[in-house]
């Protein structure tokens, strides 16, 4: 992997990630832009103990551009984009509309490909484990910004989710706190440490396998399982077999597996529902260790499990999972699909 960092017009960073050692990376940003103006902040809500992002300048964030004028397409002529070069292989690049900046965090755009027609489920292993490689490093940089203590990598795919720009990209936050989902299960990881002397992470995924009714795949290094008390009508999590804290604790053997296992998993999530229907709109997020933020529960970075979840609000054919009173209201969410029946279907729609 090669690696080539320079800026846009406005002084945001741009990050190339090339396979070939030999790329050249000299493409000038000639856009006119005026210097990025944000107006980000991070309150904390006392009764939740959580924190929120207000982020007023992204009301004028690119919505739904014709293809034509994607943002995140390669530069050619005159039509200038995020990406001054002609192609590239993986690039990644400071939000122009970030919902976290400055002391409140750091948002990045992946885009995984310079193909806007593809999709990730459509990329060579070789093209996912740059885009693996991109995430691993980008984490290890934004771990050392001192407004960032935990980094998430994630993809929204699918005007279902929210996506406003249709190209192939994922995004990047470097959170200025220890996020409450994560808050959730390092409490539970302490209490699980103190009653039992065990790892939770471990016990998870041991337990998963010992069961295998909700086992979807299983490679040497990785297990892809839909989780017990699943959230979501189609959820899985997709587990390194040894634990590590974070992307970049994985080993040599791990991650040349990854690109075929969530490659796999992506192209299953895309027939679920049966030949002939739209792609399905997914969530695909890494959950790492915190870099920072860990004593307030007494637990050690070693101890946490990194992991991939990903899961669709398509329930079915047509229909949509809303998160509505109970769940929105109360954070007690409501699954129509047994998670075994899920993880059946999973494994009926496998590659051939």
């Amino acid at each position: 992997m090669k690696k080539t960092s320079t800026r846009l017009a406005d002084g945001r960073e741009l990050v190339y990630y090339d396979r070939r050692d030999d790329a050249v990376r000299d493409a000038v940003d000639r856009r006119p832009l005026d210097p990025i103006s944000t107006n980000s902040e991070t309150r904390a809500d006392r009764l939740l103990g959580d924190f929120v992002a207000v982020a007023s300048h992204r009301q004028g964030r690119t919505y739904h551009p014709p293809a034509d004028e994607c943002p995140l397409c390669p530069s050619q002529g005159e039509a200038l984009s995020e990406i001054p070069d002609s192609s590239y292989d993986v690039a990644v690049f400071e939000n122009r509309f970030p919902s976290l900046a400055g002391d409140s965090g750091r948002c990045e755009v992946v885009c995984f490909t310079s193909d806007h027609d593809a999709s990730f489920a459509s990329l060579t292993e070789d093209q996912a484990g740059l885009v693996l490689d991109a995430w691993t490093d980008r984490t290890a940089e934004l771990s050392h910004l001192d407004s960032v203590a935990q980094v998430f990598c994630f993809e929204n795919r699918g005007a279902e989710i929210g996506v406003t720009l249709g190209h192939p990209h994922g995004q990047i936050y470097g959170y200025p706190g220890v996020t409450p989902r994560t808050a959730l299960m390092l409490r539970s990881l302490a209490a699980h440490r103190e009653s039992t002397g065990g790892n939770l992470f471990d016990e998870v995924v041991a337990d998963e396998l010992a069961d295998g009714s909700r086992v979807v795949l299983e490679g040497e290094h990785w297990v892809a399982f839909v989780p017990y008390a699943a959230h979501y009508p189609y959820e899985v999590h997709l587990y390194p077999k040894r634990r590590v804290p974070d992307l970049l604790a994985l080993d040599a053997a791990a991650r040349h597996e990854f690109p075929q296992m969530y490659l796999e998993l992506l192209r299953r999530f895309d027939r679920i529902f049966g030949e002939g229907q739209p792609p399905t709109p997914y969530i695909s997020a890494w959950h790492q260790a915190p870099f920072r933020g860990l004593d307030a529960f007494g637990v050690r970075r070693d101890e946490f499990g990194l992991h991939l979840e990903l899961f669709t609000i398509r329930r079915t054919s047509g229909k949509l999972k809303f998160l509505a009173g109970s769940e929105s209201g109360m954070n007690v969410f409501i699954n129509d699909v047994p998670p075994e029946t899920a993880a059946e279907r999973l494994r009926e729609v496998a590659s051939k």
